[in-house]
């Protein structure tokens, strides 16, 4: 072959290296970007469903809203009603709702574009995400190497907001599992691959979403009306009859999926015509999680503790209390259980003799 046509054909074939690493790397900024946007949607709807009942670092008397906010009436056991919280009461304050969505995503996403930062938080988080779904472990060495580079100065920082990222959008808490060697692991903040009916090692984890299903259950007095649901999520940019980039097809992860899974139940109301639905705790996020948990998660998202919503709570701390008293009962139980094993073999043996 010719030297002239080589020389094209090395040129032609670097050329097409190129734009393949260059889609590579718009492949993984839109991805990480994504996941980020949905971080920052799951943080403004939490916060805004929470800070509508009880605006943080205020001082004012249990149980009263604060000035300016429509009281919210009691439940049947006295739990407080939170619907006014995350919904509107007429349809011109849903279009003002939807409106509020739509300028705040578009700020957000500019003020993103303005971080120099951010480029690299996206690509970090397209980085753990793959890392996670290959059972890859994760070394401060790889991230310098092949995602922060000449921004190691500004490890920590990106590494923290990638963190809160993959805790939000994906439920993904980072660890450090080995500080010398410096070595990191993502764990679930549930489960959900039990049972092999969602397969997170191919799929974006759906444990974020459910945290935020189960944190509008519990501020809705543990039981929440589909509508009340949706009205959150659609906050956070997911839409029931709509695919979600992370979530798929969010409808069939909360009304069937995590059904099946029984993290949540989903059930008709009693006498509702037309048939209306709604959502509680299902028996394994009674043992997976506690109230006090989803409480901590909800709070985190809002920048705060989970004490700055004394409502809640109190209910979470009761929860606790509950648990630790079952806890008990149960190891006295089995001790007990032992106890009279023991005897009974020693009487055996005794008899024996």
């Amino acid at each position: 072959m010719p030297r002239g046509q080589k020389s094209k054909l090395r040129a032609r074939e670097k050329r097409r290296q190129a734009h393949a690493e260059t889609q590579s790397l718009e492949d993984a900024q839109a991805t990480g970007a994504a996941a980020a946007a949905a971080a920052a949607a799951a943080a403004a709807a939490a916060g805004e469903s929470l800070s509508s009942v009880y605006p943080p670092f205020e001082d004012r008397p249990q149980n009263m809203p604060a000035a300016g906010t429509p009281s919210t009436p009691e439940g049947p056991q006295g739990t407080t009603n939170a619907s006014a919280a995350v919904s509107c009461t007429n349809s011109d304050e849903g279009t003002n709702s939807q409106k509020k969505e739509s300028s705040k995503s578009f700020k957000g996403t500019e003020d993103l574009r303005r971080d120099p930062l951010h480029m690299k938080v996206a690509l970090l988080v397209h980085f753990l995400l793959h890392k996670y779904q290959k059972k890859e472990p994760i070394t401060k060495s790889e991230m310098l190497k092949f995602v922060i580079k000449k921004y190691k100065y500004h490890f920590n920082e990106i590494l923290k907001r990638a963190s809160e990222h993959m805790e939000l959008a994906f439920g993904l808490d980072l660890k450090e599992v080995d500080p010398t060697r410096h070595c990191y692991a993502l764990v679930s903040k549930l489960d959900l691959t039990s049972n092999g009916t969602m397969n997170e090692e191919e799929n974006p984890p759906k444990t974020g979403l459910l945290m935020i299903v189960l944190g509008v259950i519990f501020i809705n007095g543990n039981c929440a009306p589909e509508e009340e649901i949706w009205e959150v999520l659609n906050m956070m940019g997911v839409h029931a009859e709509r695919k979600h980039f992370i979530y798929g097809d969010p409808k069939k992860v909360i009304t069937e999926d995590l059904v099946k899974l029984k993290y949540l139940e989903y059930r008709q109301v009693a006498n509702s015509n037309p048939p209306r639905y709604e959502f509680l705790w299902g028996p394994r996020a009674h043992a997976e999680t506690s109230k006090m948990k989803i409480l901590e998660f909800l709070a985190k998202i809002h920048d705060t503790v989970p004490s700055a919503f004394p409502f809640w709570y109190e209910e979470a701390l009761r929860d606790e209390e509950e648990r630790a008293q079952a806890r008990m009962a149960a190891r006295a139980r089995a001790a007990a259980m032992a106890s009279a094993r023991s005897r009974a073999m020693a009487s055996n043996f005794s008899q024996a003799t």
